[in-house]
């Protein structure tokens, strides 16, 4: 999947997998991870979502990474923010209290970008990616990361077979195998949200699973 692609989805407002509200799994599962006030949280692929706003509130520094930079702009613009931007690396980075974007290529970060990061929040990234670029997101993650990091992380599940992604489909099987050998994984919910999912029904979907899974880095 090329940047292009994104690119173009942001450009002409396609963005059905932008959320109008703070994710409720978020809200539910977080204080569970027992994260300090003042971590900072590495957010992958995190579009404008109003999820930023959430984790600052919680007295959390947060570190988003998009790739449109007019997702970027659209964040700052919509919750009246004006950030003080900056050049570093490949990355252009918008500062705002507590809230940095960086826009740019994921896989341009670093180990010492996230040197400080003791929390990852991941609900639209790995559902993102086609195979094998989730497996190449998930190698990227373990090698920058510090050790004992904790996280929550969000995906679907449905046949593949039935729709194209994205989002695409990652079992379970597929979590365990990529992070399970690095991190504990706990699965903290499932549920069944196929009957909310317009897309998927009409796509002619039969079967659509959430789940919320805890990591833990050892």
């Amino acid at each position: 999947m090329q940047p292009e692609f994104w690119h173009k989805k942001w450009e002409t407002n396609q963005i059905g997998f932008h959320q109008p509200e703070v994710n409720p799994y978020l809200q539910r599962h977080w204080a569970d991870l027992a994260i300090a006030a003042q971590a900072r949280v590495l957010v992958p692929l995190c579009g404008k979502s109003l999820d930023l706003l959430w984790l600052a509130g919680q007295g959390h520094r947060v570190l988003g990474v998009e790739l449109s930079e007019k997702a970027v702009e659209d964040f700052f613009r919509e919750q009246a923010l004006q950030p003080q931007i900056s050049e570093e690396g490949g990355f252009r980075i918008y500062r705002a209290g507590s809230i940095e974007l960086w826009c740019g290529d994921f896989f341009a970060l670093s180990a010492s970008d996230v040197a400080d990061c003791t929390a990852l929040y991941d609900r639209a990234a790995l559902i993102a990616l086609p195979w094998p670029m989730r497996e190449r997101y998930a190698t990227h993650l373990l090698e920058i990361l510090p050790a004992g990091l904790r996280g929550l992380l969000i995906t679907l599940d449905y046949d593949q077979a039935q729709m194209p992604g994205p989002p695409f489909a990652v079992t379970d099987v597929e979590v365990q195998r990529l992070f399970g050998n690095d991190w504990a994984v706990q699965a903290l919910e499932e549920q069944d949200v196929l009957s909310e999912s317009g897309k998927f029904l009409q796509a002619g979907v039969t079967r659509l699973q959430e789940r919320v899974y805890r990591l833990a880095g050892r």
